[in-house]
């Protein structure tokens, strides 16, 4: 469908274009009759000539574009699937009574990251993490890899940085 529309649009500026051809080629025939002393003889309309079957030429291919995009132009569809996953086969969430346990199974550094992502009410930017717990960026994003390998958290990419989002 949009397809179609499109080449009815592109017929109509090739339409606009034809009211302009012919719109410039009575112009410049008046001025080459009153101005070219040679009568048909006049280099300038053969020029005119030239320009007018460029310019109809031009027309023509933009015209045969809009009913190609009419009659043979197919829309693309994108289709999108979504698997859905067993309730048994889904990663079990933890609570917030659990955290406490969890924090246990943790060593220092890790608790620290932890901890500051409860802090920050389960969502933070890694950037943000950097710079709360003080350590260096490789530091963050390997412990942030062996809490998201225990699935205790998630990291999405948001422009330049990520979100860390407790599960």
């Amino acid at each position: 469908m949009k397809n179609r529309i499109v080449g009815i649009l592109v017929i109509a500026i090739a339409v606009l274009i034809g009211f302009i051809i012919f719109s410039f080629n009575n112009a410049m025939t008046e001025i080459v009759s009153s101005s070219c002393t040679h009568g048909d003889t006049c280099p300038m309309w053969g020029s005119i000539d030239f320009q007018t079957q460029v310019s109809i030429g031009v027309m023509a291919f933009v015209i045969l574009i809009g009913l190609y995009l009419i009659f043979f132009g197919k829309d693309e569809r994108v289709v999108t699937k979504i698997k859905k996953i067993h309730p048994q086969m889904e990663p079990k969430r933890i609570t917030m009574s659990n955290y406490k346990k969890v924090m246990n199974g943790l060593d220092k550094d890790e608790k620290t990251v932890f901890g500051k992502i409860i802090e920050s009410q389960g969502t933070i930017l890694q950037s943000e993490l950097v710079k709360k717990t003080k350590f260096g960026k490789v530091k963050v994003t390997r412990i942030l890899d062996k809490l998201e390998g225990r699935g205790l958290i998630e990291r999405r990419r948001r422009g330049m940085s990520n979100v860390i989002i407790l599960k």
